[in-house]
């Protein structure tokens, strides 16, 4: 009987940890940058599927990570797991991570054929 408050302490703050998960609060979303970049790797995974990609910078390259949503939302975007592959050259929309790092949130993305698939506005 003594467990019993700790059980329920434990069952209500579980929600609160999962939406905390997907939180944007990293991700500055009242601010989009696009950029050239070339897809390093296309992470088609649960729960969130990942862009790397290659961005020139000043003569170099910066390596950014681009999460995106769930693979099951980004089917009903019409992505399909072969959209990108490595060596592709697309157009990236991003929020951009607060902290200044490199990466962001996905926003949209025009491919090589000039199709586009999320918010590229």
């Amino acid at each position: 009987m003594k467990m019993l408050p700790m059980i329920a302490a434990a069952a209500m703050l579980a929600p609160a940890a999962a939406l905390a998960h997907h939180s944007y609060s990293m991700f500055d979303m009242q601010k989009t940058v696009t950029f050239e970049a070339t897809v390093v790797q296309f992470k088609w995974q649960n729960p969130h599927a990942f862009i790397v990609a290659d961005v020139a910078a000043g003569g170099a390259s910066e390596r950014w990570s681009i999460e995106m949503t769930s693979p099951n939302n980004l089917i009903q975007e019409g992505w399909k797991r072969t959209s990108l592959k490595p060596g592709d050259k697309v157009k990236l929309w991003v929020h951009p991570l607060r902290s200044g790092a490199k990466g962001g949130s996905y926003a949209g993305v025009r491919l090589a054929d000039g199709s586009t698939l999320g918010d590229v506005s």
